[in-house]
């Protein structure tokens, strides 16, 4: 029987297996930022046990960074504390960090790809639940705990079960106003946040074969919502013209070496998976959620779930909806667009060519936040800085930001954000606060008409 592109991946970086139990994968590419490291760093330094290959590490500033005045001292304590712990942690173990002021600072799960050191074959892990993105390249990428960290750090292996093989399938064409935002968005909603659990899952078809990179990131991106370990597409010349020319790209022969291994990296035709699903283009429309986990999503044209239960009904309470309704015309005062899901170039070309000569809202405060410096420096080469400026947009400094309440871009308690990010649990973009999941396109919208509107009717 063949193979899934997941095991040839997983089974080519196995060191052993335990007698009965899991297995020792050795990791490529370890990612860390400022929140799940300095413990890890602390564990290692009490057992005086030195980091095995500190440069297969990637480490940047993201989570706790402000997004104004980052040449400033950062004002909030216990972030300053933790991007301070950060440099001094990499300086003291030979660890290149891309902090703020760098010029390859950014969203560890944007850089990495931008730069070139996400490619395909690669096993990756990071101390960050949406290390997922990655798999986008045809790389096993996965999310750990700060006590794996400590592992990987002393032996750039982790010790792991390996996860079952789902397949999840999407043919036919898109309209073209729905997003990849919208397909996986749809697919959480029609599988449930729990469907994943124990599975590496596959997208394949039409739909993720004829996706950007920038896409297919997006997708990857939120397999975790599904409860799954990560997600991943196989690599295609999509993959290989994407990363070719990075600065941390293999060049020349190497290159093509590369490139003819990575064309290998794909399913076998009588591999089996142990779950699978497919799913018609036809029937996915621009999609927002409604209540506080990713699954709890309907097109925008769709009523409220009648569900009767009390976790359904407590969610509906803290976001002020009720069952049946439309939330066409609800009004929306903040707009996010950004975060390790939608804050690419590609996502911020959709949104300025929305935007372009319209006026955003008086009641909405729109923020756009690039997810690095080289995709802020985009945005004013390719001359969207002054539509955005001009449309009433707030463009700020690249970072996490809003997406979640571990720096100053918080959303106040009560308020809707229609956002870009991943998750909309209670509380994730400050207190009391109100997520609403959409595309940029859709986040777009919200912003020009001051409320959510049904997009379709725009094109």
């Amino acid at each position: 029987m063949g193979k899934t592109l997941f095991d040839k991946v997983w089974d080519s970086h196995v060191v052993t297996t335990i007698e009965n139990g899991p297995q020792v994968l050795y990791i490529d590419k370890h990612l860390i930022h400022e929140v799940t490291s300095p413990q890890a760093f602390q564990e290692l330094e009490n057992r005086n046990i030195s980091l095995f290959r500190p440069k297969q590490i990637v480490a940047t500033a993201d989570h706790n960074t402000p997004t104004i005045d980052q040449h400033l001292p950062v004002k909030d304590e216990l972030s300053r504390k933790q991007l301070e712990q950060l440099s001094i942690n990499c300086k003291k173990n030979n660890i290149e960090l891309y902090g703020l002021g760098h010029q390859y600072n950014g969203i560890i799960h944007v850089i990495a790809p931008e730069l070139g050191i996400t490619q395909p074959g690669m096993t990756m892990v990071c101390g960050d639940s949406h290390t997922s993105t990655h798999g986008a390249f045809g790389t096993i990428a996965f999310g750990i705990g700060t006590s794996q960290v400590a592992q990987v750090m002393a032996c750039q292996s982790v010790i792991t079960e390996k996860p079952k093989a789902m397949r999840i399938s999407v043919d036919g064409i898109l309209s073209k106003v729905v997003q990849p935002k919208d397909v996986i968005l749809y697919i959480i909603a029609k599988l449930g946040t729990n469907s994943g659990t124990g599975y590496f899952i596959e997208y394949a078809g039409e739909v993720f074969e004829n996706m950007s990179m920038e896409g297919r990131m997006t997708v990857c991106n939120m397999s975790i919502e599904m409860g799954a370990r990560g997600g991943m597409i196989a690599p295609d010349k999509t993959t290989y013209e994407y990363i070719k020319g990075r600065t941390f790209a293999p060049k020349g022969e190497e290159f093509d070496r590369k490139v003819t291994h990575w064309k290998s990296l794909k399913t076998d035709s009588d591999a089996a998976f142990d779950l699978e699903f497919s799913f018609d283009a036809g029937d996915i429309a621009p999609m927002i959620t409604y209540g506080t986990n990713p699954g709890m999503g309907i097109k925008i044209t769709e009523t409220i779930p009648q569900t009767e239960n009390k976790s359904f009904e407590k969610s509906l309470s803290y976001m002020g909806f009720e069952k049946g309704a439309s939330l066409i015309d609800q009004s929306i005062n903040y707009v996010f667009i950004g975060s390790c899901t939608n804050s690419r170039i590609e996502d911020f070309r959709v949104v300025a060519d929305y935007i372009k000569g319209k006026q955003k809202a008086s009641n909405v405060n729109a923020l756009i936040v690039p997810g690095s410096q080289l995709v802020a420096n985009q945005i004013k080469e390719e001359g969207l800085e002054s539509i955005f400026e001009e449309a009433g947009f707030k463009l700020r400094q690249p970072g996490c930001s809003a997406c979640l309440a571990m720096n100053d871009d918080k959303i106040p308690e009560g308020e809707y954000c229609v956002s870009t990010s991943n998750r909309n649990f209670e509380g994730r973009q400050g207190q009391g606060s109100r997520t609403i999941l959409a595309s940029p396109l859709v986040a777009a919208s919200v912003a020009i008409e001051g409320k959510i509107i049904d997009i379709s009717t725009t094109f």
